[in-house]
């Protein structure tokens, strides 16, 4: 490649601003990114990395540049992930940083986001807080679509995106100019109206309700406080004689020319170089797939590229135009036209209103997105049937193509040639009687990738309906976008009708054949898709035929878009009594303490930690088979490259060389054998990441394939691979209760496996201390006690040389102890070896792939049942896919038997569950830890029941719950009082009955959207089932100025734990909550803590930091007896005078739990928390798409210590579940490698998928003898509550069927994806398709 010739000239200097101070850089990287150059070079840690790959939003920044034709100065949010630092100059960027802090001013976002408790783990709050700056920043009064579609690209984990949106509603207005109510009574469907002084109609008149904040305290927005664009900026962009920037790096250079006879020399004679204008497309390409470009070309200071020119017949768009410009402008071209020509611009709009994120949108261009011609784009084939044309530019000439099949060669190549641009794209004008269709369904709403993508065209002369020209093109179906010519040439010169329609149908399944291994899966939905999208067009243009008076028939259904409108919801909790003293914080809604760091990004996480002198960087070396002997490793070609300093292989161990667990062991770095794709081979540490990763991709390991790797469950048990022991349990007689029930019924489900999506991926520190092997270990772990403890085994030390530090965890969910501790030992090797600190901090993809996940089950029941709807017997087998490892799952699947009776008192209830060994990596725990997995096939078998018997399937339930004192499978008396309440206030507070019967009034009112209703409860059990682990202790110091600090064994994640114990000192002690101050959870301050896990985080360390703060308060007494009205300081000085300590430890013994499996019975929990879940969703049966219209969830939680920390989590664990169960999916290929290895693969819940009424009631008037102050733990509990929705979602199905005649109990595989969802309600257009037999063709990716 001739690179060198076009670059031979000096290297320029890079001059832009960041936060409002001058950057100048001399030889900048063009690999590096304005992430990595903002965190390493600036220090500038607030802004995050979250995925690497604009999927997440957690780098989120706004950047601000003039445009010299306009002298306007644009601000936009964009991805500091995949904006090349060259791409900086002359630009503006602001960070989190930028925006305020705590030290000088707080800006109005930051502080409302805190305040409204829209963070809990914090680290995705600073891409939050600018996406919301951003929008302010181009609008200070946004609506709430606004709002809605700017934090559409930045994900949450933790919160359910509910407060963070309603701490952004405060900057809304209403149509009156007042500012939107936060909270309005009116808005969640009540009759009355709190403004007017009305009352709902149960409601008796009486005190105001407790709120979770008062916006009454909240800044007021001035945009005139904003930081201004630099005026050095304006005068260098106005400068005349524009040059060429050429910057060079270690691999790379990188060349912005100034003219377009520049840009098209430079193509001339490097065609191979990409033109780089977002980076969306190139910059993955990169980072993901290994792609090196030798020179790089920036086209942005081109103008000729961002020309718009509108002639009579349409506008002339330059490809250079980000995808937001463009519908900008396609926007403001609508009123300026007549009605009948906007039909394209219409379709193109509704797709560009979808297509990636804000972020994306703001950097990707036009002329990208046509040329890098992705199989399933949006664009292309509504710009396709829209007949737009390109124009096209070399040194040789210019020539205009039309956007049609042929332009599309094969998959990523058009008919651009290598030395030409794509200048313009045509956007014709519509004609008189011509209609455009624009289709997509995608995994995710927004921000997401589609499965099928249409656009559609048809041409009608006027007053007629028979058809002149018609054109319709796919994405999604194939290699390149392809056009259906055979079914338009079937519906040309025919009228537009049903009979037409119906003859298209079957041309087009003829033409658009998809092989069934086709990359993608999901080959029965796609095809069912391009039918569903013609039939919606069908629909849409008869409806317009009709407006036209062309046609006068009645038209079968008027396509609505799905509800999409967010309203305020309820959250409701009781007052602290009146007997409370002010200064005492329990029971009140207080802020996360650590909020306000968190908007500001000022909280520290691992990786923010600074570098310290000869750091080096860790990557790993992973397996690429999934069942094989390593027959070599070469590490050689590594050790050569620039900065790589060591390899570190099994044999640098000092010490034991593998973790062992339940009598298995699992190996640090594997030695001789893999067992799954992912399992760590060996580390290779250099002097930066880039060198790291780049020796680690050089290490050559060659292997030799065992046979027969064991993937699924029914591989498993076909070949016996289980980790002992396999469990089982019984109450009852369940085989002779079988013989005399009135009906009998076997089912079977899948649940589908999840990925933690913890926004901190796995991050790690270790540091030498210098003498007598002392080492501190920094990790994001929620298991401090483990890493000491693995590490100390690992180098042959003693614990008391490793200290464990974790001062806060960007989210954890169960993935940060297991796996964490292996990736904490290589790490320690590694600094052991090289007396060097070792950073080790897994991108994404790594994460993902090395970490495990939920574990997948395969459920399988049998149920013995009476006309009357009692349940007197049930069989259940559970089968889950433990991966490769042991890890935790035994105890998972002995979680699965202790919960499978759920809220039921079946007599006759028989359970048997296994871990099954397979070639996957090994799952781990997970929020819920087996619970949601096992009670979504009870559930599912109660719903089996109810179709059965063709009643609602709420009455199943209530018929057969426990009533009065009950005992459970495992002989634990208690009391199901509670569950009850939550169940009676549940089923009144969401109107449960009259939504039933509006639900039923809409479902026979509309054939192609169905609505379904659901209700469902839990009974959660609290603690360890191991009595040790249930132990916790406390170090509490008052200082000579009487503030104190608090360490406990518990590590803060996002769940609001030292949150809490703030509360508790500050009760205890007598003292504001800000004298109490807690720093981090070290090994060196409590020794031996258990994990911070099954929701007993609170339960534990507040016994503990209370009991540390009694035995301080008493050692007070003689003094405060004394000086009884003497200051808290007065009573800490004299004390300290006479020789008082002033520092004590907590312990709390916690409950003896046990489990006992030779005799069946136990005590494994101290208490239940009970929950109760009323779901609607809103269902396109053509589709597949669905929104949850309405979540009520009444949780018990006994007193609750913090309400707004207790909502927080109920309404996280919620979305989390909505994801397992209805959206989530890992996705393996046939050789067990992980497809879904990041966000644009992997859908998490994101702020489209939040329920548009989110009410969350906590019970009244409940206590708990058990735990701190009568609270309840309540982390995981509320997950397995977004099974309602699946449930819903089957609800609709079946409304759906029944319109096809099939009625009864049907299979819903979780889960109830879009594809699954739409194939479930069994559509005439489903049907059409050929149903595929397994086995008579190898699949995409493995059913798991």
């Amino acid at each position: 490649m001739s690179s060198k010739m076009s670059v031979e000239k000096q290297e320029d200097i890079l001059c832009f601003f960041i936060n409002g101070k001058k950057v100048t850089e001399n030889n900048p990287d063009p690999e590096t990114t304005l992430l990595s150059f903002l965190r390493e070079k600036l220090r500038l840690t607030g802004t995050k990395y979250g995925c690497g790959g604009g999927g997440c939003g957690a780098c989120t920044v706004m950047l601000s540049r003039l445009q010299p034709a306009t002298r306007t100065i644009t601000h936009f949010s964009v991805n500091a992930c995949l904006l090349p630092v060259c791409q900086l100059h002359g630009a503006s960027v602001t960070t989190v940083e930028g925006v305020g802090s705590t030290k000088t001013r707080l800006h109005p976002v930051q502080e409302r986001i805190a305040k409204a408790h829209g963070t809990q783990c914090g680290f995705c709050t600073p891409g939050m807080v600018m996406s919301m700056y951003t929008l302010l920043r181009n609008r200070p009064q946004p609506t709430m679509e606004d709002i809605i579609q700017a934090l559409a690209g930045n994900l949450c984990r933790c919160t359910g995106y509910r407060p963070i949106l309603d701490g952004c509603r405060t900057f809304c207005q209403r149509d009156d100019g007042s500012r939107q109510e936060a909270n309005c009574c009116r808005a969640n469907g009540g009759e009355g109206c709190c403004l007017k002084g009305e009352q709902s109609p149960e409601e008796p008149a009486h005190e105001e309700k407790p709120r979770l904040f008062d916006k009454e305290e909240f800044l007021p927005l001035d945009p005139t406080q904003e930081l201004i664009f630099p005026p050095e900026l304006i005068l260098m962009a106005e400068a005349a004689n524009p040059k060429t920037l050429t910057f060079r790096g270690e691999r790379m250079s990188w060349v912005s020319p100034a003219s377009l006879e520049e840009l098209l020399q430079l193509k001339a004679r490097n065609p191979d170089a990409p033109l780089v204008v977002g980076n969306s497309n190139v910059g993955p390409d990169m980072k993901f797939k290994g792609v090196l470009h030798p020179l790089m070309i920036s086209p942005t200071r081109v103008t000729e590229l961002f020309e718009v020119t509108r002639t009579p017949q349409g506008v002339w768009v330059g490809a250079g135009c980000s995808l937001t410009e463009v519908r900008s402008l396609l926007e403001k071209l609508l009123p300026q036209l007549e009605q009948e020509q906007t039909g394209l611009i219409r379709a193109l709009s509704r797709q560009l209103g979808t297509l990636g994120s804000q972020q994306i949108r703001n950097v990707a261009s036009l002329g990208g997105n046509i040329v890098s011609a992705h199989p399933n784009s949006d664009l292309n084939p509504v710009l396709a049937a829209g007949n737009c044309k390109v124009s096209l530019l070399s040194a040789g000439g210019r020539r205009e193509l039309p956007l049609d099949q042929d332009f599309f060669v094969s998959f990523g190549k058009t008919l651009l040639k290598p030395e030409e641009i794509l200048l313009s794209v045509f956007i014709p004008f519509s004609r008189k009687g011509e209609f455009f269709g624009a289709f997509r369904q995608a995994p995710r709403k927004e921000s997401s990738f589609s499965t099928v993508t249409s656009g559609m065209r048809v041409l009608f002369s006027e007053g007629s309906r028979v058809v002149q020209d018609v054109s319709i093109y796919y994405g999604g179906m194939g290699p390149t976008t392809v056009g259906a010519t055979k079914t338009c040439a079937a519906i040309v010169s025919s009228p537009w009708d049903d009979e037409t329609l119906s003859r298209a149908y079957d041309v087009l399944l003829d033409e658009l054949v998809l092989p069934l291994s086709a990359p993608g899966g999901k080959v029965e939905f796609r095809r069912s898709l391009t039918l569903s999208f013609l039939f919606q067009f069908h629909l849409e243009v008869l409806q317009k035929l009709k407006e036209m008076h062309v046609i006068t028939e009645e038209i079968p259904e008027k396509m609505q878009p799905l509800p999409r409108e967010i309203h305020p919801g309820l959250q409701e909790f009781q007052h602290v009594s009146k007997e409370q003293s002010d200064q005492d914080p329990v029971g009140r809604p207080i802020m996360h303490r650590s909020a306000l760091s968190h908007a500001t990004g000022e909280a520290v996480y691992c990786d923010d930690l600074p570098a310290t002198e000869g750091e080096l960087f860790l990557a790993l070396v992973t397996s690429s088979r999934a069942h094989a002997k390593i027959t070599a490793l070469d590490a050689s070609e590594a050790l050569r490259l620039p900065g790589v300093v060591d390899v570190i292989t099994a044999r640098d161990v000092p010490g034991r060389k593998a973790r062992k667990m339940f009598g298995y062991e699992e190996e640090l770095l594997a030695g001789g054998e893999v067992s799954c794709v992912g399992q760590l081979l060996c580390a290779v540490v250099a002097d930066s990441r880039p060198h790291a990763k780049r020796g680690a991709a050089a290490v050559r390991v060659s292997y030799e394939d065992l046979p027969d790797p064991v993937f699924t469950a029914e591989e498993a048990v076909e070949k016996e691979s289980f980790f002992e022991p396999r469990r089982t349990i019984e109450r009852g007689d369940v085989t002779k209760a079988f013989e005399s029930v009135d009906q009998a019924h076997e089912g079977e489900l899948r649940i589908g496996g999840q990925e933690h999506f913890y926004m901190e991926t796995q991050s790690m520190l270790v540091v030498p201390v210098g003498e007598e092997t002392e080492f501190n270990a920094y990790v994001s772990t929620q298991f401090p006690t483990l890493m000491q403890v693995a590490i100390a085994e690992t180098l042959s030390i003693p614990s008391n040389r490793v200290t464990c530090h974790v001062r806060r965890i960007g989210g954890a969910f169960g993935g940060k102890v297991v796996k964490t501790a292996v990736l904490a030992c290589i790490t320690a090797v590694a600094a052991w070896k090289t007396n060097r600190a070792v950073r080790c901090v897994l991108e994404r993809g790594e994460d993902m792939l090395i970490s495990g996940a939920r574990h997948p089950v395969l459920g399988k029941y049998k149920v013995g049942f009476m006309n009357d709807g009692r349940i007197v017997a049930a069989d259940f087998h559970y089968y889950a896919n433990a991966g490769n490892m042991v890890d935790e799952s035994v105890l998972v699947v002995e979680k699965f038997l202790l919960h499978f009776d759920n809220a039921y008192n079946i007599p006759n209830l028989r359970g048997h569950a296994a871990a099954c060994r397979t070639n996957l990596p090994s799952n781990t725990a997970f929020r819920g830890f087996g619970v949601p997995q096992s009670l979504l096939v009870v559930e599912n078998m109660v719903e089996d029941v109810a179709a059965l018997l063709r009643r609602p399937a709420d009455q199943i339930r209530e018929i057969n719950m426990y009533r009065g004192p009950s005992l459970t499978q495992y002989k634990l008396e208690f009391s199901p009082e509670n569950l009850r309440r939550c169940w009676d206030e549940c089923k009144l507070r969401s109107e449960h009955a009259a939504r039933r019967l509006a639900a039923d009034l809409f479902n026979r009112e509309h054939r192609w959207r169905k609505r379904g209703v659901a209700i469902v409860p839990i009974k959660y059990g609290i603690a360890f089932s191991e009595g040790f682990l249930n132990q916790a202790a406390a170090l509490v110091h008052i200082y000579k100025d009487g503030s104190v600090l608090v360490s406990h064994g518990g590590t803060e994640m996002g769940q609001g734990l030292h949150t809490k114990m703030q509360q508790v000192a500050s009760r205890e002690l007598h003292v504001p909550a800000a004298k109490v101050y807690i720093s981090e959870t070290s090994t060196n301050t409590v020794p031996n803590a258990s994990p911070s896990a099954a929701s007993y985080g609170t339960d534990a360390n507040g016994m503990a930091v209370q009991d540390a703060c009694r035995t301080l308060y008493q050692r007070l007494e003689p003094v405060r007896l004394r000086n009884p009205k003497g200051s808290w300081e007065s009573w800490v000085q004299a004390a300290f005078l006479e020789k008082t300590s002033l520092s004590a430890t907590g312990f709390y013994k916690g409950p003896d739990l046990y489990m006992d499996w030779d005799k069946k019975e136990g005590r494994p929990y101290a208490y239940f928390t009970f929950g109760v879940c009323c779901c609607e969703v809103e269902l396109d049966c053509l589709t597949g798409d669905y929104r949850t219209l309405r979540t009520d969830i009444v949780v018990d939680i006994g007193r609750s210590v913090n309400p707004s920390v207790d909502i927080g989590q109920v309404e996280g664990a919620f979305m989390q579940g909505l994801g397992l169960y209805t959206l989530e999916e890992l996705k393996f290929s046939p050789s067990g490698l992980l497809y879904t290895r990041g966000p644009s693969q992997y859908k998490i819940p994101a702020v489209c998928d939040v329920p548009l009424r989110f009410n969350v009631y906590l019970l009244p008037d409940s206590s708990n003898p058990h735990a701190i102050y009568s609270s309840k733990g309540i982390g995981e509990p509320a997950l397995f509550l977004g099974s309602a929705a699946f449930f819903a979602i089957k609800d609709a199905a079946a409304a759906a069927r029944s319109e096809s005649g099939l009625l009864g109990p049907f299979s819903l595989n979780s889960p109830a994806t879009p594809e699954r969802a739409c194939l479930a309600c069994a559509s005439p257009f489903t049907q059409k398709i050929p149903a595929s037999k397994p086995g008579s063709f190898k699949p995409w990716a493995l059913n798991i």
